[in-house]
């Protein structure tokens, strides 16, 4: 089969992966260049951990999308990983950490609950003020996310079957009939058609641009002291939540940096308009860091970044037949790039294979054990 996919962002990438490891061809188009600076895709790094709240079907997922990352790993000839382990803090009467651990005891993936007086002594990085519970689980780490990209990119231009569009903006899609147009009025035609736009996907479809509101994300790379690099490095993962702030810490694994994020939706923003950013965007979050991290205040902020998610109101991912031969594909709300691997080998067997739709759907949106068979 021939297959037109529209994004070259790491889902886009990752289903001409699966399409091409199985011998099909892809034609793929992005407005910008590939890798595209700007997609959702390309910050230094992006987690991956079994902590779910209450989406038990997304932890299930992880340790195939594991799977999927080591079969990438094979074909790529590199491993762009770092395990780091997971920590998960909370407080403030939020309870994240604790539906968590209660939702992986049910799936045989259970987490520790350390004391949060021993924590300053298991990882002295942390200060811990305003933690009320800990929960430690040795799973998860960091993934090398521009890199992958990247690297992924390169491999796909060297394989037979595969054709590259960049700085080609698409203007319209028939999902119907398998078809797209560009700005310049160029007409493509395949046997399926993928728009994995992200943040762009509601210029292309406005009816799905209702349900996957872009969503501006401001992250923070810290500079740190010597010595507390040094102890980072060798620090753990930490998703915390305590009431207004969803913080999120990223350790500077293998010379990339330390970053921070509010894990929390601004539901708003221009994927094109101007991104720049203040501290002033993060004052609740730096706040928290200030009580959260040991010796904080000697931190210095080496670079701010603005990111897009596109987020659904209910934070599960869509993945979509719409007419004859066309899908949607945005498996994002702000967790997806973990189940990037998967979600394109995945897809690319539904796609080659005929197999369910619906079935297919709602195991993307985390509402099935398995993927269809």
């Amino acid at each position: 089969m021939k297959a037109i996919i529209v994004g070259g962002g790491i889902m886009g990438l990752s289903t001409a992966w699966g399409l091409v490891r199985d011998g099909h061809d892809v034609e793929l188009f992005d407005q910008g260049p590939l890798p595209n600076p700007l997609a959702s895709s390309m910050d230094e790094h992006r987690l991956i951990r079994h902590p779910y709240g209450d989406h038990v079907g997304y932890a299930r997922l992880i340790d195939e999308a594991y799977a999927a990352w080591d079969l990438l790993w094979r074909d790529l000839g590199q491993r762009l990983y770092a395990a780091t382990g997971t920590l998960a803090l909370t407080g403030n009467g939020a309870d994240w950490a604790e539906r968590s651990a209660a939702a992986l005891a049910t799936i045989g993936k259970p987490m520790t609950e350390l004391p949060v007086a021993d924590l300053r002594h298991r990882f002295p990085q942390i200060e811990a003020k305003g933690v009320e519970r800990a929960f430690w689980m040795a799973s998860g780490g960091v993934l090398f996310a521009q890199d992958i990209v990247a690297a992924l990119a390169d491999y796909l231009a060297r394989q037979p079957g595969v054709r590259f569009h960049p700085h080609t903006p698409v203007r319209s899609v028939d999902l119907e009939h398998g078809r797209i147009a560009t700005e310049t009025g160029a007409i493509h035609d395949a046997d399926a058609v993928v728009v994995a736009a992200g943040a762009w996907v509601g210029r292309l479809l406005p009816d799905a641009g209702r349900r996957l509101v872009p969503s501006r994300q401001v992250v923070i790379y810290f500079d740190l002291p010597d010595e507390a690099r040094s102890a980072w490095r060798k620090g753990p993962m930490i998703i915390e939540k305590t009431g207004d702030v969803g913080l999120y810490l990223v350790p500077p694994m293998e010379g990339r940096g330390l970053k921070v994020g509010d894990h929390e939706f601004s539901r708003s923003g221009d994927p094109m308009a101007e991104r720049t950013a203040s501290e002033d965007d993060l004052r609740p979050l730096l706040e928290r860091c200030r009580s959260l991290l040991r010796g904080f205040d000697r931190w210095r902020t080496d670079r701010l970044k603005v990111c897009f998610y596109t987020v659904t109101e209910d934070e599960r991912f869509v993945v979509e037949k719409q007419g004859a031969q066309g899908w949607v594909m945005s498996p994002c709300s702000g967790h997806g790039f973990k189940f990037g691997a998967l979600m394109g080998l995945e897809l690319a067997r539904t796609l080659a294979s005929g197999r369910d739709a619906a079935a297919h759907a709602r195991w993307a949106a985390g509402l099935e054990a398995a993927a269809p068979t």
